[in-house]
């Protein structure tokens, strides 16, 4: 059976709070994001970022203390329990939300997740990830005014809602995993 959906901080239309904490700490952000979409341990998050297990652990705590994350399972490992978390928010904001962001937060949520698009990226090219027929890379220079910008982030949004619908319904019959990433922006 799939992993229930993890579920927009934003669906009240209110800036969350207990996220602004969360997402508050550059590897807290990043640490959600990894858990966005899969379960994994303190342990393996550790091993792939190269970082000590007690500073992963102690954010790991933090995350699941504001309700970012929650307990999936746990598993015996060498005498003591694996505990095993999954992201049950995502980390976006509606557009109102994110103008209010300070321009530093805002500015450490994209870098953070600049990087981490860079690097799923980077990894599927080196192992063949766009050699399959379905897999995609657009870019579209665009003119568009306010209204054209924000109906076109609408769109993308629709489009991310209904990826993740069609994730939950392939990962009940064990489809493969897949990466999405989606920009609009002003340019310079």
């Amino acid at each position: 059976m799939a992993e229930p959906e993890t579920q927009s901080a934003q669906d009240a239309g209110e800036l969350d709070e207990s996220l602004l904490r969360a997402i508050s700490h550059p590897l807290r952000h990043r640490l959600l994001g990894m858990l966005d979409g899969r379960v994994a341990s303190p342990n393996q998050l550790a091993r792939e970022l190269g970082l000590p297990l007690g500073r992963v652990s102690y954010h790991i705590r933090l995350l699941s203390d504001l309700g970012a994350i929650e307990l999936v399972r746990t598993e015996p490992r060498r005498g003591a329990l694996e505990h095993f978390y999954r992201a049950v928010t995502t980390v976006w904001f509606s557009e109102g939300d994110w103008t209010k962001l300070p321009r530093s937060a805002r500015r450490g949520i994209l870098g953070q997740n600049l990087q981490q698009i860079v690097t799923e990226v980077t990894s599927a090219a080196d192992s063949g990830g766009f050699d399959l027929p379905s897999s995609l890379v657009l870019r579209a220079p665009l003119r568009l005014d306010e209204a054209g910008m924000s109906e076109v982030s609408g769109l993308l949004r629709a489009a991310l809602d209904r990826a993740r619908e069609l994730s939950n319904e392939a990962g009940e019959n064990g489809g493969d995993s897949a990466e999405l990433s989606i920009l609009l922006f002003g340019r310079a």
